[in-house]
Order: C-alpha cells, then sequence, then structure tokens
C-alpha cells in the first residue's frame, strides 16, 4: 500500500470512528426544561438550583472550589428563562429526567450532583430512578417529603394536597406589588446575608410566577420517602435550623436522621448560623463542606 493510499485509509477509518463519537463528545444539548452551561476543567458535577433561583447561587463556590468542570443547570421558566416546556404540569420531575438525559447524552461518567432546596429533590429522583447516572448526591436543606412540614404527624401526599392548593393559590396572586413584598419577607427569612438578598430577589420577580406556584404544589405533595431504599450512592445532606417557633436544632437533627434513614450510605451535617441559602450564608463551611464531599480536604 502506498503512502497516499494509508493516508486515505486511516482518514477513513478514524473519520467513521470520530464520527460516531461526535454526538457523545462535541453534540449541543437542546431541551425546552432545561439549559446548561459549564465551566472549569476537571472531574464533572452537575449543579442544580432551588426554585425559582438561577445559577447566581454558584457563582462564589465554583470560583472558591476549581478543579471541577461544573454543570450548572437554569430551570426554564426560572429568574428570566421563558418556560417553554414547563408551561404545564410537573416541573421537578421532567426536569429530573432531562438532567438524566444530559447527563447520558454528554457522556458524563457518573459525575457528582449537588441539588439546592428544589434542586435537592431533582437529585434525589435521578439517584433514585437513575442510579447509575451518578456517582454521588449532596441535597442542601430539602428533606424527600416537604409536606410533612405543613401537617401533623401522619400527614400524606394527599391528605396534605389542600394546603397545596392554598399555597399555590396565594402565590400566584397577580398583583405584582404584592408579590414583591411577598417574595421580599420570604427572602429575608431564607437568606442572613443581607448584600445577597436583591440579587435572588431579582431571580424571584424576573421568574414565571404560575410556574413558580405550580413547582412549589408539586414539591409539597411529592414523597419520594418510598423511593430512599433505591438509593446506592453516598449521600451527604447539608441542612439548618429554620426559624420560628419550636425549631430547635435537636428537633431539626433528629427530624433529618428520620427522614434519611432508609438511604444505605448517608452523611447528615447541620449548617450552624445560616438561613437556607447556607452558600451565602456561610460560604467558607459550606465551601469546605462541597471539597470533602468532591474528595478534597478543606484547606
Amino acid at each position: 500500500m502506498s503512502t497516499f493510499s494509508r493516508r486515505v485509509f486511516l482518514a477513513t477509518v478514524f473519520g467513521a470512528a470520530l464520527a460516531t463519537l461526535a454526538p457523545a463528545f462535541g453534540a449541543d444539548f437542546t431541551s425546552g426544561r432545561i439549559s446548561v452551561t459549564t465551566e472549569g476543567q476537571g472531574s464533572d458535577v452537575v449543579l442544580i438550583p432551588g426554585l425559582g433561583s438561577s445559577p447566581r447561587v454558584w457563582r462564589e463556590m465554583v470560583r472558591a472550589v476549581p478543579g471541577y468542570r461544573y454543570h450548572i443547570v437554569h430551570v426554564a421558566g426560572f429568574a428570566g428563562r421563558a418556560p417553554e416546556q414547563n408551561t404545564q404540569g410537573f416541573v421537578a420531575a421532567p426536569v429530573a429526567e432531562e438532567v438524566a438525559r444530559y447527563i447520558a447524552e454528554r457522556a458524563l461518567v457518573r459525575p457528582a450532583v449537588i441539588g439546592h432546596s428544589m434542586g435537592g429533590t431533582i437529585g434525589l429522583m435521578i439517584a433514585a430512578r437513575h442510579p447509575d447516572a451518578l456517582s454521588k448526591l449532596m441535597v442542601l436543606d430539602m428533606v424527600p417529603f416537604l409536606g410533612a412540614l405543613f401537617g401533623p404527624p401522619g400527614t400524606t401526599a394527599d391528605s396534605i394536597r389542600p394546603v397545596a392548593d392554598a399555597i399555590k393559590a396565594t402565590m400566584n396572586t397577580p398583583d405584582p406589588v404584592a408579590r414583591q413584598v411577598r417574595s421580599s419577607a420570604t427572602l429575608a427569612g431564607m437568606i442572613d446575608n443581607v448584600a445577597m438578598r436583591e440579587g435572588a430577589l431579582d431571580d424571584s420577580m424576573t421568574s414565571d410566577q404560575e410556574l413558580v406556584a405550580r413547582a412549589m404544589h408539586e414539591l409539597v405533595v411529592t414523597d419520594l420517602r418510598g423511593e430512599l431504599p433505591r438509593i446506592g450512592v453516598p449521600v451527604t445532606v447539608l441542612y439548618v435550623t429554620p426559624k420560628g417557633p419550636g425549631m430547635s436544632d435537636a428537633a431539626i437533627d433528629a427530624g433529618y436522621r428520620q427522614a434519611y434513614a432508609p438511604i444505605r450510605n448517608v452523611t447528615l451535617k447541620r449548617i450552624a448560623a445560616s438561613a437556607h441559602f447556607m452558600m451565602w450564608d456561610q460560604p467558607e463551611q459550606f465551601q469546605a463542606e462541597v471539597r470533602t464531599f468532591l474528595g478534597r480536604p478543606a484547606r
């Protein structure tokens, strides 16, 4: 075989091989439910924000914990994005399926997943329903059945539905002034770091109101407790003690231990002196916990 012929042969063979591999490594991912941006280089980590939040919640952590390739999810309908395919029905469950599809189509090899609030629910869904998709999961301040916090012992998804209906109706108030007042008050209780409230409020006010109300309804009536035994990957849960009467550290610790007991490999840790957005209220401790979770010791 001549030199030219060998070159043609090699180009043909490797060209075909690259064409086969291209969808896994180079194809754009398109979705009407999420968009994903990447930042950094290294092992893959998927970041999922919470209800009405944007990728901004991860900004400081991503800069402080380099050495990873972060895949940062933005849910359609939240923080300035058009709702697209999230205009009707459930939000968290189909978004979980889209994140799992993203992991598969981009050929990510069992990435770590970190989810805040609703993002934690989505992470639990992925870990239970797609057990081979991820290597480990970190849940930030979320329980497997949010509805249990709104009702008495023995609350079920069906029994709490009227409460979820009422919450949805309240959140869907058409008056924009009332919505801003309500959002400001809510975020003041969720973020102790005053400097970070403005950005969170902007995310909230530029989210689709009906979609957020519908997603909150879904979270209240979604009970994942029966799916937890399916989760075989290590799970780390960081949580805080909510503000309010009767909320003690001991009671919250006991509640989280009970809620996550069905998971075989789970680590629970309460972040002290923090509200719901722990990445802003206690950034150094949060970043240290992320380093530990990802396999890198705190500095």
